[in-house]
C-alpha cells in the first residue's frame, strides 16, 4: 500500500522558516519524481517544487524560487521542503505527490500518489 505522509506544518510569523517532510512507503522513493503542491483557501492546488530521480534536477514555481528548497533522502524514503522568508501569501495546505512516470511534473495529473496535506499558516 502506497502512503505519503506530510509533517512539519504550523504557524509561523512573516520572515520565518519551516521544514516540511514527506515520508514515502510502499514505493521505491529513489525512483520517483516527487513534488510539492499547495492549496490556499478558495483557490486551486498549484505546483510549488519538484525533484526528479533521473538527474536529481529540481524545479520551482516562480513565487517560491530563491526561498524554498526541495531535497530528498532516498535512504529514508523522504522528501523535504525547506521554506525560508515565508510570506502571508504562502499560507496554504501543502501536499506531497509522487509518480514513477516521466513528465513535466508541474501539473496535478502528472502525479499518481498524494498525501493528505499539512497546514502552513504565515501570520503578518
Amino acid at each position: 500500500q502506497v502512503q505519503l505522509v506530510e509533517s512539519g506544518g504550523g504557524l509561523v510569523q512573516t520572515g520565518g522558516s519551516l521544514r516540511l517532510t514527506c515520508e514515502v512507503s510502499g514505493l521505491t522513493a529513489s525512483r520517483l519524481m516527487m513534488g510539492w503542491f499547495r492549496q490556499a483557501p478558495g483557490k486551486e492546488r498549484v505546483f510549488v517544487a519538484l525533484s526528479r530521480w533521473t538527474d536529481m534536477g529540481t524545479l520551482y514555481a516562480d513565487s517560491v524560487k530563491g526561498r524554498f528548497t526541495i531535497s530528498r533522502d532516498s535512504a529514508k524514503s523522504a522528501v523535504f521542503l525547506e521554506m525560508n522568508s515565508l510570506k502571508p501569501e504562502d499560507t496554504a495546505v501543502y501536499y506531497c505527490a509522487a509518480t514513477g512516470r516521466l513528465n513535466s511534473g508541474r501539473g496535478r495529473p502528472d502525479y499518481d500518489y498524494w498525501g493528505q496535506g499539512t497546514q502552513v499558516t504565515v501570520s503578518s
